[in-house]
């Protein structure tokens, strides 16, 4: 089966105008656009699996600390600053999906306990691709990632993050 073209197509694009383009597909870090792009694209790279793959390489292969600075980019799940409506439009879009909006005062004091263990044990906030999933759910696999190993974690918190740029190159294509 043909792959999805992205649009813009990526190929296309000079540096400036492709991290214009895809610079926050990766959480406040348009680095990792800069540097799939300074890494060369290829007609694959058009599709969404294409580029998520160039720009996964180049944050598996950052340094541990740049990972790091990557995960705490992500805001909490329900969360202050989903709450005040500073989230960006991308995150305020999946919290909205998976219901995070609509919490019960139950939930949110759950959500706000599960957020401060987590970010004192690991820290860095919790991040969960949430497209498809229930709040209950959310709620479920954060109790579970709170007995990772902090190495562990980190690895689950990018490979989530891979999981949500793919996401959003989905909305990208044509």
């Amino acid at each position: 089966m043909r792959q999805p073209l992205l649009s813009p197509r990526p190929t296309t694009l000079d540096r400036s105008a492709f991290v214009e383009a895809y610079g926050s597909i990766y959480e406040h870090s348009p680095w990792i656009a800069e540097e799939a792009w300074d890494s060369g694209l290829a007609a694959h790279h058009d599709s969404p699996a294409g580029l998520v793959e160039a720009m996964a390489a180049v944050l598996d292969a950052a340094s541990a600390e740049r990972q790091l600075a990557v995960i705490r980019a992500h805001p909490d799940l329900a969360g202050k600053v989903a709450l005040d409506g500073g989230l960006t439009q991308a995150s305020t879009q999946e919290q909205a999906g998976a219901g995070l909006d609509q919490c019960t005062p139950e939930e949110l004091a759950r959500f706000e306990r599960l957020n401060a263990a987590y970010k004192e044990r690991f820290g860095f906030p919790f991040v969960m691709a949430v497209k498809g999933y229930h709040r209950r759910e959310i709620l479920d696999a954060f109790e579970a990632r709170l007995a990772h190993t902090p190495d562990e974690e980190r690895r689950t918190a990018i490979t989530q993050i891979h999981r949500i740029a793919r996401l959003r190159l989905d909305a990208h294509a044509a």
